[in-house]
């Protein structure tokens, strides 16, 4: 049944008065406090508790690629695509350990901030409007697009009329600024793993009446047994899904790059760090981690349920499927809620709806913060007051939002599939960032031109790998799985390289010159500006030591039970 019952309008209009009163209650109250208005607004610098960060760091990563395009990927691949969520956890630490400690160390606040102090005002730029253009046209409109689909799927509401509802609710919030973000992130947090759970406990059970028993333990186990061939973490190079996620690279290559650069690299994730002491942050940053380790939890095994209970023809023909009578990955989590018993529907949707509007929100004061901070106060506007600053950041998430309602149904991002859709068109630009940001770090030789290479450069190999003609000679990569041959719709014969095997490929090259530049540069007498960096920067404490074993542990363990 493809709509709600007052019961469920009921829960959700419980959720919606929860967060907007409690951010109505935080907006008040900093108000009071004496902090820089523009590092307040952008920033809430000083105010975020751990626990706060942590949760904001979540709330802000999981939206309806999560709920809804991961899942998709759960019911077509199955549990490898927690590789995601598992992989997070391990880079958590690792940005909290050597990339934290530098930005606060060297008082960085922005990311295109960090590029200006290391490097020059040219590749700060050039990076900051690729940022705002992969935060507006890619991320900001899948969320959207993603986000309404699903929920009108599961209300009946048209999807224009939920996609601007989720606008309107992720403007409000987005106006009073990182404060009131990071602390109603918390209560999102509560309602998206709440929600989520019971969406998966109910699943699970719903699996286990399908053959015969119940319980959720007995829902998995029979699962496990019955569709075991989604319960891989490595998949083999015979998988139709190899191409998304080929085999060891999800450990040894791209992955690391994907992950790293998001969560070290990214001003939508690093923003609700940097306004804190670094004890504050690693623990913020720590307890991001171990709720990443819940999160497949949450996103994928609903998806590997909807293939269970689809293999037993629970669902009617054409509930999965599009008008063209392909079944679609991304209809599984909505299908899955329409199940779910009246209220408990509610809290699913409610659950949703948090993590869509956490996630715009956030993404709609990181875009604020870049153009503002790094765009009009430096070239526009120099000269502008804290006032205007706060000004100019809540006109450009108005800006923003109305751009990415307008732009996102023209995209196709359902034909191409939600999660894959960010993933690959992110990774057209990662690689170089992350080359550029790792030597910046930790070579002192990096030079400017070197950066600009990185940032240019690594956007052109990108494209090459992409769209390859066949009289490039890659056979000896096809050999060992790292390329694939494709046929275009006008009939040229290109070569495609899976795009987590690409972005390893282009990081090496980019390293290899940014290198060979920086050592010719530096021996004509170019000297580049390093940051200041000590080995002391990176110890931690006792307690975050235990904590970052204890997840290592817990991820040794999933990957060699599920290999």
């Amino acid at each position: 049944m493809n709509k709600l019952a007052p019961q469920d309008y009921i829960v959700f209009l419980i959720y919606f008065i929860v967060v907007a009163s409690y951010g109505y209650w935080i907006y008040n109250r900093k108000k009071k406090a004496a902090t820089s208005a523009s590092h307040d607004y952008f920033l809430a610098e000083g105010s975020l508790t751990w626990w706060a960060i942590g949760t904001s760091l979540i709330a802000s990563n999981i939206s309806s690629e999560q709920f809804i395009a991961m899942s998709g990927n759960g019911f077509k691949m199955g549990l490898a695509i927690s590789a995601y969520e598992w992989m997070a956890a391990a880079t958590l630490m690792i940005v909290a350990i050597f990339f934290i400690p530098v930005y606060l160390k060297n008082k960085i606040y922005t990311m295109p901030q960090f590029l200006s102090t290391r490097y020059n005002s040219t590749v700060a730029m050039i990076m900051a409007v690729f940022w705002l253009l992969l935060y507006v046209i890619v991320n900001l409109t899948s969320i959207l697009y993603l986000g309404a689909l699903a929920i009108s799927s599961i209300s009946g509401i048209n999807q224009y009329v939920c996609m601007y509802g989720l606008a309107i609710f992720a403007i409000i919030i987005a106006l009073g600024g990182m404060k009131v973000i990071g602390f109603t992130d918390v209560i999102q947090v509560f309602f998206l793993i709440l929600g989520g759970l019971v969406t998966t406990y109910l699943a699970l059970d719903l699996v286990a009446q399908q053959y015969g028993s119940s319980g959720v333990i007995n829902g998995f186990k029979l699962m496990m047994s019955n569709s075991n061939d989604h319960f891989h973490m490595i998949l083999k190079k015979d998988n139709p899904n190899f191409p998304s996620l080929p085999g060891l690279t999800v450990l040894l290559g791209g992955m690391w790059i994907v992950n790293l650069n998001y969560w070290g690299c990214n001003q939508y994730i690093t923003q609700r760090a940097l306004g804190a002491d670094l004890k504050t942050a690693r623990g913020g940053i720590l307890f991001a981690a171990f709720l990443k380790l819940l999160m497949p939890v949450i996103v994928v095994l609903p998806g590997i349920a909807a293939y269970a209970l689809n293999q037993k023809g629970y669902f009617s023909h054409h509930e999965l499927m599009d008008a063209t009578g392909e079944v679609v990955g991304d209809k599984a989590y909505p299908t899955l809620l329409n199940l779910l018993p009246i209220g408990f529907k509610g809290l699913s949707v409610a659950a949703l709806t948090a993590a869509i509007v956490a996630s715009l929100a956030g993404k709609a004061n990181s875009i604020a913060t870049i153009f503002t901070l790094d765009i009009y106060q430096k070239k526009i506007k120099p000269a502008a007051t804290e006032n205007e600053l706060v000004t100019t950041g809540k006109l450009t998430v108005l800006a923003a939002m109305i751009i990415g309602c307008l732009i996102s149904p023209f995209l196709g991002i359902d034909k191409k599939g939600g999660f894959d859709f960010i993933q690959e068109y992110t990774g057209f630009v990662s690689p170089g960032i992350f080359a550029m940001f790792i030597l910046g770090f930790f070579w002192k030789k990096t030079t400017s031109n070197a950066a600009l290479f990185a940032t240019i450069g690594g956007f052109g190999l990108s494209v090459l790998f992409k769209f390859m003609p066949t009289f490039i000679n890659l056979e000896f990569l096809n050999s060992v799985g790292l390329s694939t041959l494709v046929k275009q719709e006008s009939g040229i014969s290109l070569y495609e390289i899976p795009f987590l095997d690409r972005m390893g490929i282009v990081f090496v090259i980019s390293v290899a010159v940014m290198y060979v530049i920086s050592m010719y540069e530096s021996r004509h007498g170019v000297k580049a500006h390093g940051l200041e960096v000590d080995t002391t920067m990176f110890k931690s404490t006792n307690a975050f030591a235990v904590g970052a074993l204890i997840i290592c542990g817990v991820l040794a363990a999933l990957y060699t039970f599920f290999w």
